[in-house]
Parts: structure tokens; C-alpha cells; sequence
């Protein structure tokens, strides 16, 4: 029987991916904020979790959708980040109303 962990409100993920969910958050905070990447040491850290990733094909998608939940709430202690994603907000709400 696989452990489930829960993570934030209402959300689980497999106990064994928690580490795929936490290495995807380091790849959206580093892209996010312009920070160097190791793409082959990324590369094979994940490999490891292909097996459980091929057994249920949605898991990837839970699994990227917490990453972003994480990277989001990350970010927002980041000042820059944050009045950025504020004006991209407003922007974006000007242009629906126009």
C-alpha cells in the first residue's frame, strides 16, 4: 500500500514522490528567479521516479500541479516577485475589462 502524503489544504501526493514534488519546486523557483541550473543532475536525480511516474500516468500532473502551489507561496516571500506578479495581475485585469 503506497503512503500518502498531505501536503497543504485538501492536496496529497504519494509519500515516495514528495521528493519529485520538492526537486520540480526547486526547477520553477530557479527559473522563475534566473537562477544557474545543473539540467543533468536534475535529469538524473528525477530518472529515479520513472517507474512509480510510468504506474500512474496522472501522478506527473498532481505532482507538477503541488510544485507550483509550492514555487507559488515560495515566491511570494520574495519582494521583487511579488509586485511583479501584483503588476502582472492588474495588467491582466485591465485587459479582460478592455
Amino acid at each position: 500500500m503506497m503512503r500518502v502524503l498531505k501536503i497543504g489544504v485538501g492536496s496529497q501526493i504519494g509519500a515516495g514522490l514528495s521528493g519529485y514534488v520538492a526537486e520540480l519546486t526547486s526547477c520553477f523557483v530557479g527559473a522563475e528567479l534566473g537562477l544557474p541550473c545543473d539540467i543533468p543532475n536534475h535529469a538524473s536525480y528525477v530518472s529515479s521516479w520513472l517507474r512509480t511516474l510510468r504506474q500512474d500516468k496522472r501522478e506527473i500532473f498532481r505532482a507538477a500541479a503541488e510544485a507550483q502551489r509550492m514555487a507559488d507561496y515560495l515566491l511570494g516571500f520574495h519582494p521583487g516577485h511579488a509586485r511583479r506578479a501584483a503588476e502582472e495581475a492588474r495588467r491582466d485585469e485591465a485587459a479582460e475589462a478592455a
